[in-house]
């Protein structure tokens, strides 16, 4: 049995990867933002087995104050993780700029798995996985939008340049840790799912979740992962393949973490 936290896991595939840890027979870490749905979904995997062990975690990941209190509880209440799925993401948002004054889609897509991922390490040791989701949708990332709040930027445009984002610290963490730490991997899980993510932003019903689920699934425990960290795994052509070159360039993705901790140290996110 492994202890597995899944961020976004009230609906779309952090929910169905989660029902899938739950039939495993893993102890199960539930990340969402919303109390009556996280309850909710904690029962519902409790019913897919009796022996099930469900934990609820509340944060809204737009804040860079929840994450820190989320690593904190959850190393309060465990001394060791097997696997982190950074799963929780946003492309339509109601309101671009966080309270921090930064654009929400970067924030939950790219600074807080970050920051979660960061504060987190120290309960891994070299055979835990962390799992990033990346998308086929990647885009040649601007550092001052990455730091800033762009009100009139396109979705379309910030959502490529935040999945490029976390795909390049992944690369940038796996080669930082090599054999010292867990695998880091940057996974998409196939392009239009039938996420609300998905219905939102293209107004489409998407394809079936558990595409991207199994995927999620074998990232976190199968051997065909065992030896991917730094790689990016596409599902919609079923490799390991190369993502955008810029996540190839050591020294950029070298840069762009350094303006993630330069802005987390600007943040008082120590």
């Amino acid at each position: 049995m492994k202890t597995i936290l899944v961020t976004g896991a009230t609906d779309g595939i952090g929910f169905e990867t989660a029902k899938k840890l739950v039939t495993d027979g893993h102890h199960v870490l539930i990340h969402g933002r919303n109390p009556q749905k996280l309850d909710k979904v904690k029962a519902a995997l409790k019913a897919l087995s009796p022996d099930a062990i469900v934990e609820g975690y509340i944060a809204d990941l737009s804040s860079l104050a929840d994450v820190e209190a989320l690593a904190a509880t959850v190393k309060q209440r465990h001394q060791h993780l097997d696997v982190l799925i950074n799963n929780a993401g946003v492309y339509k948002v109601p309101t671009v700029t966080t309270t921090d004054k930064l654009d929400v889609r970067f924030v939950v897509n790219t600074i807080a798995p970050y920051l979660l991922t960061k504060r987190l390490l120290s309960l891994f040791d070299n055979s835990g996985r962390i799992v990033n989701l990346s998308s086929r949708a990647q885009a040649a990332v601007n550092l001052d939008a990455l730091v800033s709040s762009n009100a009139n930027a396109s979705d379309d445009q910030i959502y490529a340049q935040t999945k490029l984002a976390i795909t390049m610290w992944s690369a940038h963490l796996a080669n930082q840790l090599k054999d010292k730490g867990p695998l880091v991997v940057a996974v998409n899980p196939a392009s239009f799912l039938g996420s609300k993510l998905v219905k939102e932003a293209y107004g489409v019903e998407g394809n079936d979740l558990s595409i991207g689920a199994d995927i999620l699934h074998q990232a976190a425990l199968s051997d065909k992962f065992a030896e991917a960290t730094g790689q990016y795994f596409d599902n919609d052509s079923g490799h390991f393949t190369a993502p955008h070159p810029d996540a190839m360039n050591k020294s950029k993705n070298q840069k762009l973490v350094a303006v993630i901790e330069s802005l987390l140290e600007k943040k008082q996110v120590s």
